[in-house]
């Protein structure tokens, strides 16, 4: 599912994001940057251990903010490793992080001239984020952000299985159907 936004797409997808051939990739990272399992592992493994020996150089990142490294051997350029909340049921200001998350990744994005990302769906693996609320706050930052950025012409979300992906679909057709 592909909708324009001003001169922008914000698109969904259902596949690997290890094989995006965007500028850059969006990491779902832990605030260690120590690699680790689902995306996190997959992107480390694939891109080889470049991306490893930045992460350790740069040493952490804080919690709703992200950071960017060489996309190694992946096809991507560059890989933004975004840290996404833990969900701890919802009231310890979760939303704001997770917001705070993707914003960064859009904002290091622009400052670098990367014209195409790729993000999975951060904090809905491991982190626990139910994904209908996960999937709200990550395209609607996107698509706020595109009406504001069009130097950036695309955001790609590569979801991992049918369900996230329909869970997205759902979201992006509520949205554009209120933003028309």
């Amino acid at each position: 599912m592909k909708v324009k936004i001003d001169s922008s797409s914000l698109e969904l997808v259902q596949g690997d994001i290890t094989q995006q051939e965007t500028e850059a990739i969006a990491n779902a990272a832990n605030s260690r940057l120590a690699g680790g399992g689902g995306v996190d592992g997959a992107i480390h493994r694939a891109g080889g251990p470049a991306i490893m020996e930045e992460c350790r150089k740069i040493g952490g990142c804080p919690t709703g903010h992200a950071v960017l490294t060489t996309g190694g051997n992946l096809k991507a350029k560059y890989v933004i490793h975004a840290v996404g909340p833990i969900y701890r049921g919802g009231n310890k200001g979760e939303a704001e992080l997770l917001k705070s998350a993707y914003l960064s990744c859009l904002k290091i994005a622009s400052e670098r001239g990367i014209k195409s990302i790729a993000f999975p769906s951060i904090s809905t693996g491991v982190y626990g984020y139910p994904i209908d609320e996960a999937s709200r706050i990550a395209l609607t930052t996107c698509w706020d952000y595109l009406m504001e950025h069009q130097e950036i012409e695309l955001i790609r979300f590569v979801l991992f299985g049918e369900a996230n992906y329909r869970a997205y679909e759902k979201t992006l057709k509520a949205l554009e159907q209120e933003r028309r």
